[in-house]
């Protein structure tokens, strides 16, 4: 019997409940295609669904692994979108995480083979969130003013990119050991451990900023509300931590939202998304890869099935940017 392997969550908890199991590898069914991984991120969103920090988890054991890039190796009866031997990549959510993915042909988006697959890979979900966030969401124009609210990540440094090329003047928020890369993509770094960025922002911008871009807790709602000018919008995309919280997220939302100070909140999630337009978004991305507009920054590339490493070092605080499981012709 033919098996390949895959990382299994094994209970809630850390970085330990990560294990490596074996699973029977099966002809795909009708409209699906099977994929041979070559890389997949570990993202924020797969720390948290394996600590069980949002309101709607997986059942215990699954598969981690919110995005892949990979080679279609075997089709079911009646998929047309892709063929043998096609580089393809896709929002799983879950199952990413593994030798093999098996998943509905209609939801691959087909990637130039020429992209190194490390890369590209971190397109499929956190150059998604800024690319839509930005272009979708906000509308921005060259001259608007924004800051990024944990602008060291993997989707903050998609920010600083993609918001560089939009002509965005940029703040940032982000430890001290971090502020280089910020520097290095035109925004103005702020230590949020030491400075009152409320106070700095509203010194070095008096008419209040256009954007707010917030991906850490709602906790910054307030803050990031007081330097908008009227008009602004601050936009969240952080998952809430439980469906408790989520339903009171949505509450704040509301509240904020009917305050008359000229101000909004604005909530961003990929599970709202329509396939069409994220195939849309991908293409410009991948074209942007191509063309070396945007060079992802990747702090690690550690080989597939080392997830609970790579994990270890998401949880250590000390990443900057994109941590990417490769298979060995990754490397």
């Amino acid at each position: 019997m033919a098996t390949y392997k895959c990382i299994s969550v094994t209970r809630r908890g850390g970085p330990e409940t990560l294990v490596v199991v074996e699973k029977e590898l099966r002809s795909p069914a009708a409209g699906e295609a099977r994929i041979r991984v070559l890389a997949t991120p570990v993202a924020r969103d797969d720390v948290a669904t394996r600590v069980g920090n949002r309101p709607f988890l997986p059942k215990v054991p699954f598969t981690p692994g919110y995005s892949l890039v990979g080679v279609v190796e075997a089709v079911g009866k009646g998929v047309s979108e892709v063929a043998l031997g096609d580089h393809v990549a896709a929002l799983t959510q879950s199952g990413g995480h593994a030798e093999k993915a098996y998943l509905p042909a209609i939801d691959l988006v087909k990637v130039p083979a020429s992209l190194d697959p490390g890369p590209a890979a971190t397109l499929i979900l956190n150059y998604l969130v800024a690319y839509q966030i930005l272009h979708r969401v906000a509308n921005v124009k060259a001259g608007d003013k924004a800051l990024i609210i944990g602008a060291s990540g993997g989707v903050g440094t998609a920010f600083l990119q993609l918001g560089r090329l939009a002509g965005l003047k940029m703040y940032g928020l982000a430890s001290p050991a971090k502020h280089g890369i910020l520097y290095e993509h035109g925004a103005v770094p702020i230590d949020y451990h030491r400075q009152d960025f409320v106070a700095f922002l509203r010194e070095a911008e008096p008419d209040g900023l256009h954007y707010v871009f917030n991906g850490m807790g709602e906790e910054s709602f307030g803050p990031g509300l007081a330097v908008l000018r009227r008009g602004g919008t601050l936009v969240h995309y952080g998952g809430p931590e439980s469906l408790p919280h989520f339903i009171w997220l949505l509450v704040r939302y509301a509240w904020y939202n009917v305050i008359p100070n000229g101000k909004r909140i604005a909530g961003y999630g990929t599970h709202r998304e329509d396939v069409t337009r994220m195939k849309e978004d991908w293409s410009v991305l991948f074209t942007m890869l191509e063309a070396e507009d945007i060079q992802p920054v990747i702090a690690a590339r550690i080989p597939l099935l080392e997830a609970k490493m790579a994990n270890e070092l998401m949880e250590s605080g000390q990443v900057i940017g994109n941590v990417v499981l490769v298979a060995p012709e990754g490397f």
